[in-house]
């Protein structure tokens, strides 16, 4: 009897094999989800190039780098919400799940995005063929359109800053943003370590550093209250479901990434959602995406993630019942890491002192630029952090930042 691609009753130690192949993957991506300014993209790339050392058959290979990029996306929340963390009198231009840790609300946090990760991981599932099938007509009318659309939305997300004094910050984020997109996105790194691109200089800059510098003068990680959910079940299914719809955008429409799909939801969630709403619903951008990227790479041959890009680089098969089974597992096991882990990642960075640990983390986003993409990253990375002020300047969203990615596809 075949079962997950292989024959467990007939060779048990087949089945033993793929969970230890797949608990090595969960392994693997829980130290690199905890490791700020480490990108999944990043690490899927540096996978693939060991992948054809790793001893084991190529399809349980393939589960293990599909857990490992599941199990980072559940877990990257945590050193988002615990390191970087403002000063009170900033809360307004933190993001969101750092807003939520100055109220003393982490650890709800920590729980909604393991429920929002979880709950688009299990709709991506149920809905991957239907989605698929619709896709394939509906994709291709967005690419047509895709200025359009992404010019629609960054229109709203300005409109709907609080002041004209954010609004015009918003723009100038938003168009300073874009232009340096557009004149590095598609450059070519050469760092010491190879499967770089230049989103982690981009991305670390614009927002990673900023965070840090206005970081290194504040408190730092309040003490937390409880893990009761201020929200009702109905809010959060309806959070989850705009987040995991984003993150199928990923898979079908070429050039549309994760980040931009959360923008996507951002602009799609109601009013009431507030900082709540967008922590589920990023967090849904974020996993949902690697279940319909699968039912692409199967359906369309068309990778759209970076763990499926690196999982094609390295000739791994689609064993697609395994695969789908290694997601489940990993999921499974990442909800329950998220908060466990994520509460003592709140109360250790509690401890440390904010002006260092800024620093030290800081520190390291210079360091993993100049690994993986060399002097231009850095230099990158400086610019990026320069155009990355201009939120905090003009008290206004960092979500105008995406105009790094949004202008770039647009054009």
């Amino acid at each position: 009897m075949d079962v997950l691609g292989v024959r467990l009753l007939a060779d048990p130690t087949a089945g033993v094999m793929a969970l230890g192949f797949v608990a090595v993957g969960i392994l693997l991506g829980t130290m690199s989800g905890l490791t700020p300014g480490l990108h999944v993209n990043t690490f899927a790339i540096l996978l693939a190039s060991v992948a054809p050392q790793v001893p084991g058959a190529p399809h349980l290979v393939g589960a293990a780098l599909l857990a490992a990029g599941v199990v980072h996306s559940f877990l990257d929340i945590v050193p988002s919400l615990a390191i970087g963390v403002p000063d009170a009198a900033m809360a307004v231009t933190a993001l969101p799940g750092h807003r939520m840790v100055l109220g003393g609300r982490g650890r709800e946090a920590l729980r909604l995005s393991a429920l929002g990760s979880g709950g688009a991981i299990l709709s991506a599932v149920v809905l991957g063929v239907p989605i698929t099938l619709a896709m394939e007509r509906i994709a291709p009318l967005l690419v047509r359109h895709i200025g359009l659309v992404l010019g629609g939305i960054a229109v709203l997300m300005i409109a709907t800053e609080r002041t004209l004094r954010a609004k015009v910050g918003g723009l100038a984020a938003f168009v300073a943003s874009g232009g340096l997109g557009l004149v590095t996105l598609d450059l070519e790194p050469t760092g010491m370590i190879p499967g770089g691109d230049m989103l982690l200089p981009l991305l670390s800059g614009l927002f990673g550093i900023p965070i840090l510098v206005v970081a290194a003068t504040g408190a730092g990680v309040p003490p937390q209250e409880g893990t009761t959910l201020a929200t009702n079940p109905l809010s959060l299914g309806l959070w989850t479901l705009a987040g995991g719809l984003s993150g199928a955008v990923v898979a079908y429409v070429p050039g549309v990434s994760a980040a931009v799909a959360a923008a996507m939801a951002f602009v799609a969630l109601p009013g009431h959602a507030g900082d709540r709403g967008f922590v589920v619903a990023v967090s849904g951008v974020n996993t949902a995406n690697t279940v319909f990227a699968l039912f692409a790479l199967v359906a369309l041959g068309a990778p759209r993630t970076g763990v499926l890009v690196a999982f094609e680089r390295a000739k791994l098969p689609p064993n697609l019942p395994l695969l789908l089974v290694s997601i489940l597992l990993s999921a499974a096991v990442a909800i329950a890491l998220v908060p466990t882990i994520g509460d003592r990642y709140l109360e250790t960075v509690g401890r440390m002192d904010n002006t260092a640990l800024s620093i030290g983390v800081g520190a390291l986003l210079v360091c993993l630029a100049g690994a993986f993409t060399g002097p231009l990253g850095i230099v990158v990375l400086g610019a990026a952090a320069l155009i990355g002020a201009i939120p905090v300047l003009a008290d206004s969203r960092r979500v105008h930042l995406m105009g790094v990615l949004f202008l770039p596809l647009a054009v």
